[in-house]
C-alpha cells in the first residue's frame, strides 16, 4: 500500500512538472534550421504543410499551361485571399485564357521550394511554361559581407537546383527564370542581388531556359523602387509592379502559346489556410492558450483515472487473504 502511494505521488508530480513546462514554454512557430540553398527542406509550421497539401491537390485539377513558382511575391499575385483581391484581379486581367496557375508560397526559401517540387506539386502537371522567381528569402535583409558574401554562391546553387528539378519533372516546359527583384528594406543587399542575377543569367540557353530581368523597369540604377511599384514594406510588389511583370511575360506567353483563349481551364486559386479557416475556429497556427488549457484538462483527467485505479487496486489488495496479498497473486 505504501509503495502504491509512493508510485502515485511520483506519477502525479511528473505530470504536473510536464504541464508546468508546457505553460512556461513560449508559443513559438517551429523553425527549420537553414541548410545549404540547394538542399530540399520542408517548412516546420502546420499552416505551410496544409498549404502544400492544397497545392498538391491543385496540381491535379484543371489544365495548367503556365505554372508560376516562387515565394510570397509570386503567391500574392494569384491568391484567393480577400486582402489581395486587387492582385488577383490583375492576374486574371493579364493571364485569363492561358491556363495559368500560381504555386507560390509565402516565406519560402529555395530549400522550401525544392522540397515542395519534390513532393508532389509538379508531378504529372506537364506545363508548357514555368515562371520561376526565387531567392529573396535566402538573401534576407542582412547587410553584405563584401564581394565574397557566401550567400551569392549558395543562392546561385539553390536556384540551379530548382531549375534541375523543373527540367526533370517537366522536360517539355520552357522555364522563364526571373532575376531576383530589388528589395529596399535594406539597400545594402542590392550588390548581393545584382551579383546573383548576373550568375543565374548564365543558366539560360535561350530555348528551354530563358532569363528575364525587369529590375530596370521596377527600380532605378541603385535598385530603389520607382513610385508605387512596391508596397510599404519595400519588398513586395504593388499592383503597378505586378503590371510591369505581366507586360514582360505576355510577349513570351504569346510566342509560346499563341494569344489567350476565350476560356480558361486553370484550377481555381488557393489561399492561406490560416486565413481561410479563421472563422471556423480551427487552429492552423502555432500553439496557443486554448491548446494549453486542453493539455491541462487532459493531465488532470489522467491523474484522476490513475488515482481511481490505485484506489480500487488497494481495496482489492485488502480484501484478499494475507498470503495472496504477500505474494501478489491474482484471486
Amino acid at each position: 500500500m505504501k509503495n502504491q502511494r509512493a508510485v502515485l505521488r511520483i506519477i502525479v508530480l511528473s505530470l504536473l512538472l510536464v504541464h508546468a513546462a508546457t505553460i512556461v514554454r513560449p508559443a513559438q512557430m517551429p523553425v527549420s534550421k537553414p541548410g545549404a540553398a540547394d538542399e530540399p527542406s520542408p517548412r516546420a509550421d502546420r499552416n505551410s504543410m496544409l498549404a502544400h497539401s492544397e497545392l498538391v491537390q491543385k496540381a491535379k485539377q484543371g489544365r495548367i499551361d503556365v505554372y508560376f513558382e516562387g515565394d510570397s511575391i509570386t503567391r500574392r499575385w494569384g491568391t484567393s485571399d480577400e486582402q489581395y483581391k486587387h492582385f488577383l484581379a490583375n492576374w486574371q486581367k493579364n493571364f485569363f485564357g492561358w491556363n495559368a496557375a500560381n504555386f507560390g508560397w509565402g516565406g519560402d526559401t529555395t530549400q522550401n521550394i525544392l522540397w515542395r517540387l519534390n513532393n508532389g506539386e509538379l508531378d504529372n502537371v506537364n506545363p508548357r511554361i514555368i515562371v520561376l522567381l526565387a531567392g529573396t528569402n535566402n538573401v534576407g535583409n542582412n547587410s553584405t559581407q563584401g564581394n565574397d558574401d557566401p550567400r551569392i554562391k549558395d543562392i546561385t546553387r539553390g536556384i540551379k537546383a530548382i531549375l534541375d528539378v523543373c527540367r526533370r519533372k517537366a522536360p517539355s516546359a520552357t522555364i522563364v527564370l526571373m532575376g531576383i527583384f530589388p528589395r529596399n528594406d535594406n539597400m545594402l543587399v542590392m550588390p548581393i542581388i545584382n551579383e546573383i542575377n548576373q550568375r543565374i543569367a548564365k543558366f539560360a540557353d535561350g530555348k528551354k531556359i530563358r532569363y528575364l530581368n525587369i529590375n530596370d523597369k521596377l527600380a532605378d540604377s541603385d535598385g530603389r523602387f520607382f513610385e508605387r511599384m512596391a508596397n510599404k514594406d519595400e519588398l513586395h510588389l504593388d499592383v503597378k509592379g505586378y503590371q510591369v511583370w505581366a507586360d514582360a511575360l505576355k510577349p513570351v506567353f504569346t510566342e509560346l502559346l499563341g494569344p489567350p483563349a476565350k476560356e480558361d481551364h486553370a484550377p481555381p486559386p488557393t489561399g492561406d489556410p490560416s486565413v481561410k479557416n479563421r472563422s471556423t475556429g480551427q487552429d492552423y497556427g502555432p500553439p496557443n492558450i486554448n491548446k494549453l488549457n486542453q493539455h491541462a484538462v487532459a493531465l488532470i483527467t489522467t491523474v484522476a483515472i490513475l488515482a481511481s485505479c490505485f484506489t480500487r487496486n488497494a481495496g482489492a489488495q485488502q480484501s484478499r487473504p494475507p498470503y495472496l496479498r504477500k505474494h501478489g497473486l491474482a484471486t
